[in-house]
């Protein structure tokens, strides 16, 4: 199902000036890109650049890091690292595999860290990928080899490290086919990679596997584990609560099922956009790079004819 050509201008235009989904980060500017840490508990950190959020796991056991943002920050990210410990990265979970999450990969893993993720993400990573929503400009090339996951799960895995139990465990077609979310059980902090966009509509890479079904499903898998206090490292975003979660549901759920509703009265996907079936919901959510035509489009493009 194809986009308008107004609405791919608007996308494209988006992604590259949020540094989402640009072409592996080649024309971005990262120079004034600052790499921010948040300390969430004793041992975990949310840490913040250009790109996905970033999740850290730092104790006497080991350095344990959740995705690497773009290449040309990954000296950055070591830096920020190093202000908290003086000790090596030593594993890189991937959260899944578009390169604004996993780009540092070759760097941490030239430096020896294992890096872990779903079997998905290695098989999408050792080819050239195509992210068909927004076109030649999210082309990602084939990683060579020292990127690559050395590590992959077919569904869940758990590291016992720094006085926690990480649960990391995968979400099916959700944001993509490969998308693992990781909990860290007793800091009672949950990364989720991009499944969860907090405070922006979601982008669901359905070329890429990912589906609104497996996005709303892995809401309520975190939904059923999380408590009020729970703090939601989100893939793009702000740091979210539970709250933060439900209410992105209900979005998802209630916008879907308004357009599914139009489509099955004979609508036309351009007449469905007209009726604006997100519009309730487009001052809270709309300001993202994913705009309310394009996100509306997403959900089309996932529904059942």
């Amino acid at each position: 199902m194809n986009l308008p050509i107004l609405s791919f201008r608007t996308l494209l235009a988006g992604l590259m000036a949020l540094a989402a989904l640009g072409p592996a980060g080649a024309q971005q500017d990262f120079s004034k890109v600052e790499i921010k840490a948040q300390k969430l508990s004793d041992s975990v950190y949310m840490l913040t650049g250009a790109g996905g959020n970033m999740g850290l796991s730092v104790g006497a056991d080991s350095v344990f890091l959740i995705d690497d943002q773009f290449a040309p920050l990954a000296s950055r990210i070591k830096a920020a690292i190093a202000r908290i410990t003086p000790k090596p990265v030593q594993w890189v979970l991937n959260t899944h595999f578009h390169f604004d999450h996993t780009g540092g990969n070759e760097s941490f893993g030239g430096d020896g860290a294992l890096i872990v993720a779903h079997d998905n993400v290695r098989r999408r990573m050792s080819s050239e990928q195509l992210i068909a929503l927004a076109g030649n400009a999210s082309r990602q090339k084939a990683a060579p080899r020292v990127a690559l996951p050395a590590v992959t799960v077919p569904g869940d895995i758990t590291f016992h490290i720094n006085g926690d139990e990480v649960h990391a465990f995968h979400v099916p077609r959700a944001h993509t086919d490969g998308d693992l979310i990781v909990h860290f059980r007793q800091s009672d902090v949950v990364h989720m990679g991009d499944v969860s966009f907090n405070g922006m509509y979601p982008f669901i890479d359905i070329s890429s596997g990912g589906s609104v079904a497996g996005v709303i499903a892995a809401y309520d898998r975190v939904l059923a584990l999380a408590g009020e206090s729970t703090r939601i490292i989100p893939g793009h975003g702000h740091l979210a609560t539970r709250a933060d979660l439900q209410a992105a549901r209900g979005m998802l759920v209630a916008t879907t099922q308004r357009a599914q509703d139009l489509r099955r009265a004979g609508k036309s996907d351009a007449e469905i956009r007209a009726a604006k079936p997100s519009a309730e919901f487009d001052a809270v959510y709309g300001g993202g790079f994913i705009k309310p035509d394009i996100f509306v489009q997403q959900i089309l493009a996932g529904l059942v004819p």
